[in-house]
């Protein structure tokens, strides 16, 4: 894929932070890119605000008609896609004692099922085109840490997912990573970016990583990666 003009990409949770951060950097260098969001208005809003070479489709990675639905819109505009990023994703953070079991059921459903259910609506595409799936995990994927019950169990599910599919796949010419983020300057539950919040990741910077996988020699394949930033608010 050392040339990316004209590739498609498929993204999950596309319309803010990281997802956002990823279609931007992707339509830079000239690829073709389909967007999602749990609200279609807002998603085709975010697309029109991108520019040309983007599609915003409404979608919810929990059902998988809806995610078919999706993959459809975009192989109907592009003809292919190439990489799949499987981006969406909730927090729910509470103490055992807290935690609904509403809570817990939207995170597992969101973080872990919707990467599965996103994988298996795009896969015969990605196959096809001997393509590339992404999916955004966290360092809470292997950190664990209170309050965490059920985003740790997301994370720690869809790194473990994530690097089981690698190997179903590689032999398809398919090529499969999770990318682990820490601290991300982003929207992600609930919060909003805060000024003076340099040190912490931003979305652009995830897009960069993306880039740099889908450049790389296809004899070798980064499966797990974590990125942090490189300072803490305290220094």
């Amino acid at each position: 894929m050392n040339n990316l003009e004209g590739k498609v990409a498929f993204i999950t949770g596309g319309t803010k932070g990281i997802g956002y951060g990823i279609a931007k950097a992707l339509l830079a260098v000239g690829m073709r890119v389909g967007i999602t969001g749990r609200s279609e208005e807002n998603a085709i809003k975010i697309a029109n605000q991108l520019g040309t070479n983007v599609i915003g489709v409404g979608a919810d990675v929990k059902n998988i008609k809806s995610q078919q639905r999706a993959v459809d819109k975009v192989l109907a505009a592009y003809g292919q896609i190439d990489v799949l990023i499987a981006n969406a994703g909730v927090g729910h953070f509470a103490s055992i004692y807290d935690l609904s079991e509403e809570q817990w059921n939207n995170t597992i459903d969101t973080n872990l099922t919707g990467v599965f259910l996103s994988v298996k609506a795009s896969l015969a595409a990605i196959k096809k085109s001997k393509g590339y799936i992404i999916t955004i995990s966290s360092l809470a994927g292997t950190n664990f840490f209170a309050k965490g019950t059920a985003y740790n169990a997301s994370k720690f599910g869809l790194t473990g997912f994530t690097q089981a599919l690698m190997l179903d796949v590689r032999n398809d010419d398919v090529k499969v990573t999770t990318i682990m983020p820490g601290s991300v300057s982003s929207h992600f539950g609930g919060r909003s970016p805060e000024e003076g919040k340099d040190w912490r990741i931003q979305p652009e910077d995830i897009g960069q990583l993306v880039l740099d996988l889908l450049k790389m020699h296809p004899r070798t394949l980064p499966s797990k990666i974590e990125v942090r930033p490189s300072k803490t608010a305290s220094t």
